[in-house]
């Protein structure tokens, strides 16, 4: 089995966090992580291309074998979850661009896999992420949350693993 590297999207059309995990076996590596961060006063189209020449850059420079994106947060603001939506859309582009596999992951399932309850906040995500990979250091609650879908990812067995790679 060789160690897969793992890209974990966080989309927000304000704050997009990328975190990259490096899978080999149990032990699982921080590599890196960030927040995409468009400015706000512009049209939503070149937010968009902001978050999209981002993400790419980001899986240009890390190379990923894999990614792992978290679906949408569907609330009652229909505008708020077209936006995320939007935004999501932008990262399964970018991903799709460079022709990796992409899994898909529910909010409740990444708090499950890293907190171990599906209703987990932001700060029991991001103490666990500093307890899981404590290189990463003291991570922004976007990039926490990205770094939460990567290990989600690794913890479901990701799709080389799964394919005996």
């Amino acid at each position: 089995m060789t160690a897969t590297l793992i890209l974990g999207v966080d989309p927000g059309l304000n704050r997009c966090g990328w975190g990259l995990v490096l899978s080999d076996g149990a032990r699982l590596t921080h590599v890196a992580h960030g927040v995409i961060k468009p400015p706000p006063q512009q049209q939503l189209a070149s937010r968009l291309h902001d978050l999209f020449e981002g993400l790419c850059a980001v899986i240009e420079r890390h190379n990923p074998h894999e990614a792992a994106v978290e679906e949408t947060f569907v609330n009652s603001n229909a505008r708020a979850a077209l936006a995320l939506g939007q935004a999501r859309g932008v990262a399964l582009a970018a991903a799709a661009r460079r022709g990796l596999d992409v899994a898909e992951y529910a909010p409740a399932t990444i708090k499950k896999a890293i907190v171990g309850s599906g209703a987990a906040d932001k700060t029991q995500i991001a103490f666990m992420v500093r307890r899981l990979l404590p290189t990463a250091g003291d991570v922004a609650a976007d990039a926490a949350d990205a770094l939460g879908v990567a290990l989600c990812h690794a913890a479901h067995g990701g799709f080389r693993r799964r394919a005996g790679a």
